[in-house]
């Protein structure tokens, strides 16, 4: 009982900085302008995997943020969801910002690259869901409409990727994920953003893109019958978190990515407009000043 009583009072009131240590507080102002304070950039991997759309990221992956980081995802520091959140939301709109036309047709939709089965189970959570849920409300907060659907799933078992190469982590990954039961017929509820917490290689981004496209191809080659129902999604009371449980709006797709160009040609529903991180490693940073 003295353990249980331990950790709710570490809920209400945070034993210390997800950060730095400092006691009694979620997240410093330190630590919290770390994280979310500068003006979120893109990123790009060295090498740059085909088929990665732009990344937008909010900080460099070391120091305060990356402990932040690993509290959150390894440590269920759940109370940092939200300044995380905060932080994915900002690489979002920047993201936005370099894929104009983004208009009324439906809401961004948020589309986190799923964690391993075994990890979430091992976790007790899975911290890019619950990251990406935090910033579609802080989207939705500032006037952005927005929406978190977890559609994506492992269709297949991976190996570790930690200590793996680029070109390891690409094969590693191929084919691996794909959209989970009417998740492609929701994916045409809106444009989307793939978010993950951190990039390293963009090797799991570009399989998610590559899956969503896959996905929307799909419902498009099954005809207007099946893809273009009445929108009927987001005004059948579906909860974030629970997409695939409803069916949805159905309108024509197009290509779903658009590479590592600036710009989509389109944003229309079902298209990967662009992709962000909480996180990026520092070199990608130093990559995008040339």
């Amino acid at each position: 009982m003295r353990g249980w009583w331990q950790d709710l009072a570490d809920l209400v009131l945070p034993a210390e900085c997800g950060g730095c240590g400092r006691p009694r507080t979620v997240l410093c102002p330190r630590c919290r302008a770390a994280l979310a304070g500068a003006v979120p950039r893109r990123v790009r991997p060295e090498p740059e995997p085909s088929g990665l759309p732009a990344v937008h990221a909010a900080a460099p992956y070391a120091d305060a943020v990356r402990a932040v980081l690993l509290a959150h995802k390894e440590r269920g520091a759940l109370t940092l969801a939200a300044p995380l959140g905060t932080a994915l939301a900002g690489a979002v709109r920047a993201g936005l910002q370099n894929a104009p036309g983004v208009g009324p047709g439906g809401p961004v939709l948020l589309v986190p690259v799923p964690s391993a089965r075994r990890a979430v189970r091992a976790r007790g959570h899975d911290p890019t869901r619950r990251i990406a849920l935090a910033a579609a409300a802080e989207l939705r907060r500032c006037g952005t409409p927005a929406r978190a659907l977890a559609v994506l799933r492992q269709r297949r078992a991976v190996a570790d990727q930690s200590g793996l190469d680029s070109r390891q982590r690409g094969d590693n990954l191929a084919g691996a994920l794909g959209v989970a039961g009417a998740g492609a017929r929701l994916l045409l509820g809106g444009p989307v953003v793939l978010v993950d917490d951190l990039m390293t290689t963009g090797a799991s981004l570009a399989e998610a893109a590559r899956a969503v496209g896959a996905a929307v191809r799909e419902v498009a080659a099954r005809g207007p019958a099946y893809a273009c129902e009445p929108a009927a999604v987001y005004a059948a009371r579906t909860r974030e978190g629970m997409g695939d449980k409803k069916r949805g709006t159905r309108r024509k797709e197009g290509n779903s990515v658009y590479g590592t160009g600036e710009k989509a040609a389109a944003d229309g529903p079902g298209q990967v407009i662009c992709a962000a991180v909480v996180a990026s490693s520092p070199d990608s940073f130093e990559i995008n000043r040339n």
